[in-house]
């Protein structure tokens, strides 16, 4: 007997090409249910996972498809297990009129309840519209094929690359062979579930050793282990770098920020990778860079900023920040603050931490300085050195350590290891409202 596409792409996922079939003789109104189902391990860890059948009346998602589906997620929930969805369908079998919208009601509401809990991975293998995009959407990673269609309402001229570009993709991929071999490496950093640790790996060497004149992707790459980084949402926000990675074998989420002036879209990047962390207690590594907020529409500036900061300050992961270059005045409150941010904060012997723009807080305090005639770049370098500098902010409180960029490895592995053990209990509540 022939095999389904959507068997072939499962097996392509499940170790060794092995899995036990879920529902496998289920049946929708013309046949065979348009999608296939399983569980099985991947990268030797427990794993439930459904592909949509394009072979099959073109995978049209129909009643039996969504209970198929539904019963994934039941005993995903059930048993601790992640979720890969591989989704390929051209959309809803229009004969099953209004039972098949209410099976799909059941779906959001089966993937909404997990969400946080266990991990989510969508693959958009083909086409993935209307409703179905809703489901995928809600993964906590998404993972598409760079020729696939994904979007909500149709027609669109909406291509995979757009998706990218609005931060609704986390990574694209050439075929369905990347699409799962990544599926299987973000895995390997989650835990199984909200109850369990992430990935332990063997640690390794970084790619090489941190230094000042690295921008901030080069960073982020030096302070993880080699071949550990998986960087996330590459296309969207793309002065901050977000990415799962290991540093010193240990599972860790790292945002590293470039620019001095923060913009929307980095801060809805940034958001996105500590709530992923948060709900799975991976540590989160912050690179911190800014001093403010790029001009744009005042509302949108707010919004994203607020968001942001409710998600470090509501986060209970380990929290560790690291200033490289500079953080001033609201930037350090958001990206370092150990109010509102980390568990530790640190900085580079080179760093600057301020309240106020270094030329700003120049002619704020020394205004009679240069008004006597003194260079305002011979002030600006002073500030820099004196009441601007890391060792400054550590007098203050506002720094637990300043070290060279060479010992940032040594000094994480340590912290690392020290905040492994952190337990921070909250208000009981059902969810902040930012």
């Amino acid at each position: 007997m022939e095999k389904s596409i959507s068997t072939m792409r499962l097996q392509s996922l499940f170790d060794g090409g092995e899995f036990t079939p879920i529902d496998a003789f289920a049946k929708s109104t013309d046949g065979d249910a348009e999608v296939d189902a399983g569980f099985g391990l991947i990268g030797g860890n427990a794993a439930y996972a459904f592909a949509q059948n394009a072979d099959e009346n073109s995978g049209a998602i129909t009643v039996a498809a969504c209970a198929k589906i539904k019963k994934v997620y039941e005993l995903a929930e059930k048993t601790g297990c992640p979720v890969i969805g591989i989704y390929d369908s051209n959309g809803v079998k229009l004969t099953e009129g209004f039972e098949v919208l209410s099976a799909y009601g059941d779906l959001v509401k089966a993937s909404s309840r997990i969400s946080g809990v266990i991990p989510q991975i969508s693959i958009i293998a083909g086409a993935c519209i209307g409703t179905s995009a809703l489901i995928a959407n809600m993964a906590d990673v998404v993972i598409a094929l760079e020729d696939a269609d994904f979007y909500l309402t149709a027609p669109s001229e909406q291509t995979v690359n757009d998706s990218s570009e609005d931060g609704i993709v986390d990574i694209i991929v050439k075929d369905i062979d990347e699409a799962v071999n990544k599926a299987a490496c973000v895995l390997s950093v989650l835990p199984s579930n909200n109850l369990e640790i992430g990935g332990i790996f063997e640690a390794a060497d970084s790619v090489a050793v941190p230094s000042e004149d690295m921008d901030y992707t080069q960073i982020a790459n030096a302070i993880a282990d080699s071949g550990s980084v998986i960087e996330l949402k590459s296309n969207y926000g793309c002065n901050v770098f977000t990415a799962l990675a290991s540093v010193g074998g240990e599972a860790v989420g790292i945002i590293s920020f470039g620019e001095k002036e923060l913009c929307v879209c980095c801060a809805y990047k940034a958001e996105a990778l500590v709530k992923l962390c948060d709900a799975f207690s991976i540590p989160i590594i912050t690179i911190a860079n800014g001093n403010g907020f790029k001009h744009g529409k005042e509302s949108q500036v707010l919004i994203s900023a607020t968001k942001l900061v409710s998600a470090y300050a509501s986060a209970t992961c380990p929290k560790i920040s690291l200033v490289t270059k500079e953080a001033v005045g609201g930037a350090y409150i958001i990206l370092a603050g150990k109010g509102a941010n980390a568990d530790l904060t640190f900085a580079w012997d080179n760093a600057v931490i301020s309240p106020l723009e270094t030329e700003s807080a120049v002619a704020f305090l020394w205004g009679s300085r240069l008004a006597d005639g003194e260079s305002r770049e011979e002030l600006i370098k002073e500030y820099k050195e004196t009441v601007g500098s890391a060792f400054t902010a550590a007098a203050c409180g506002a720094v637990d350590d300043v070290f060279t960029p060479e010992e940032t490895r040594a000094k994480l592995f340590a912290v690392l290891d020290m905040l492994a053990g952190k337990r921070e209990t909250t208000i009981p509540r059902k969810h902040s409202v930012k």
